[in-house]
């Protein structure tokens, strides 16, 4: 055993710099970015740790370090040794600090014990001036119409740490303004400063070395090879990493001013990773969605499917009154009055619930409750699909942890289906009610006539489908995106997410009409709020017992699941 203390561990594990004077204990080396290797800290890490801002392009913490803009480039000393090789000091008994002649860059230089950092220096500044007049050399002057701007670190830079006047009068190189690299990418060549963000993401991030430079000079370019397009599920990351407009999604590109976009968070329902992401709207309309960091969940990534699974929730044809086929009723209070008193009368067990493991932990809670109290057998529809390594799920429900830990599915999703269908042909069961599922899937594998069996047929969902169509009643719920709740994903990460746009016509979230139906049946009125439900579910539940909305925060809380 080691006799070794807390104490003197941490004190090995540290070092000492000053950062403009100011005194920081940093780590002598941290995690890389991809590997997870312990390597050196560096002194943009050490800044950083010390509420400093070191400007620069290629430099990104999650990508491997190139060290090629030189916008972070920073002044340093080291201190002194004197010929036993013993640092010299000063009267007061101080290290003397010998400045270094050079500069280095701030993203690839490991600190040293001692070391002293100098960020905001005449002569950095002059050397931040340079640079941005080099990298101004050729780049056109088209903020007005760049896609980038308002999120242009170019922009932001030019003005922190830029000049009115150039010392240049040559004529500037001009490039190709709209090269298509893929089908959801467009570069443009002219305005690209050649951090390189983009190929160490493609390569070590995505696994896909597709992008390269060519050419020399000015007239280098960023390219995908030659015989290939930029083409695999992850592309729309290099449009985020561009700290410039040279990058666009061809899906947001001149579609909107970033600065008129609210943005709200949530998560992606495409799947169970449940991804992080901020979404983009304007006047109720979405625009985009972005990855919003989350370290234990998808780092500062997502895939381009579920980023631009988005456009659906706008529909024209999104169900948007409630409907009693047989009384024409299609008012909220009359609808569910009807469907509380079709399932009062329902003889105990003829009643049967399909759920949806995209359903939110709130609404799956309530929905567990109307099956007890209706005596109602349950289950899910379960997804499945194949992973790739790095964010998508073979889980391609968004919940699947929450459907188990509520109990309206067993431990595997499904595996009930079928002892409901058969139930349905046999006249068992004959009412239904289906949240969020299309039934007549042929990989459901159900009978096809299986709906047509049933004497009631109750279904709350967002867009028309065959499902809806052969329904006695309707229920319009509402996308994700427009209420509040929370999914499990698949590591047990319990995360909530917050509405960005209204719902359209008389859509309710599924908490609305489900807690409406308990009130009808039970005569107790449930909780309807999110926060207050989700509450009372972890009260409820072993796995999140002890959990609290508030507690849950931006990034969630993992449970054993």
């Amino acid at each position: 055993m080691s006799s070794t203390t807390p104490s003197q561990t941490t004190a090995a594990d540290t070092l000492t710099v000053r950062v403009n004077g100011r005194e920081v204990v940093v780590p002598r080396t941290m995690p890389e970015a991809v590997s997870g290797k312990a390597v050196p800290t560096t002194m943009i890490q050490a800044c950083e740790a010390a509420g400093v801002t070191v400007p620069h392009y290629c430099y990104h913490p999650k990508l491997p370090v190139a060290g090629n803009c030189r916008m972070c480039l920073v002044e340093f000393g080291t201190p002194a040794l004197g010929p036993d090789r013993q640092p010299l000091l000063n009267p007061d008994g101080s290290p003397v600090i010998r400045q270094s002649p050079r500069p280095a860059i701030a993203c690839a230089t490991p600190v040293s014990p001692g070391m002293e950092i100098y960020t905001d220096t005449d002569g950095v500044h002059a050397m931040r001036r340079a640079v941005m007049e080099f990298l101004l050399i050729n780049h056109p002057l088209d903020c007005p119409i760049c896609d980038q701007a308002g999120e242009c670190k170019l922009q932001e830079y030019a003005l922190d740490h830029g000049q009115a006047a150039s010392g240049f009068d040559e004529v500037k190189v001009h490039k190709p303004k709209t090269v298509d690299l893929g089908p959801r990418i467009l570069l443009d060549a002219e305005r690209c400063i050649l951090c390189s963000r983009c190929i160490r993401f493609t390569r070590d991030i995505a696994r896909d070395d597709a992008l390269g430079i060519i050419n020399r000079g000015s007239y280098n370019t960023i390219a995908a090879y030659p015989g290939r397009q930029f083409d695999n599920n992850y592309t729309l990351n290099t449009a985020d990493l561009c700290p410039v407009g040279a990058l666009t999604s061809k899906d947001f590109r001149f579609r909107m001013r970033v600065w008129f976009l609210k943005e709200s968070k949530s998560l992606c329902a495409g799947c169970g990773t449940g991804c992080n992401l901020l979404v983009g709207s304007r006047e109720n309309r979405i625009h985009r969605f972005t990855p919003r960091q989350n370290d234990a969940v998808n780092s500062c990534w997502m895939c381009d499917e579920g980023r631009l699974n988005y456009r659906w929730v706008g529909r024209g044809d999104r169900l948007k009154s409630p409907l009693n086929r047989r009384s024409g009723a299609t008012e909220w209070g009359t609808v569910l009055d009807e469907t509380a008193d079709l399932l009062r009368n329902a003889s105990r067990g003829s009643v049967a619930v399909i759920g949806s493991a995209r359903a939110t932990c709130e609404e799956l809670f309530l929905l567990k409750k109307l099956c007890q109290h209706l005596g109602a057998r349950s289950d899910c529809v379960p997804r499945e699909g194949e992973a790739d390594g790095l964010l998508v799920s073979d889980d391609r429900n968004p919940n699947s942890h929450g459907a188990r830990l509520t109990g309206v599915c067993f431990t595997e999703i499904g595996i009930n289906l079928p002892y409901l269908a058969n139930d349905i042909e046999a006249g068992k069961i004959r009412t239904l009610l289906v949240l969020g599922e299309d039934l007549t899937k042929p990989e459901l594998e159900l009978p096809t006539d299986l709906l047509g069996r049933l004497e009631n047929l109750i279904v709350g969902d967002i867009l028309p489908n065959p499902t809806v169509d052969q329904a006695h009643i309707v229920l319009p719920g509402c996308a994700h995106l427009e209420k509040r709740g929370t999914f499990i994903n698949v590591n047990g990460r319990v995360q909530r997410f917050f509405k960005a746009v209204e719902p359209p016509g008389q859509a309710m979230p599924e908490t609305g009409w489900l807690g409406g139906l308990l009130e009808r049946l039970t005569g107790e009125a449930p909780a309807r709020s999110a926060e207050a439900l989700f509450n009372q579910l972890a009260e409820a539940t072993p796995a999140l017992k002890g959990l609290t909305w508030a507690a849950l925060g931006d990034q969630g809380v993992t449970v054993e699941v």
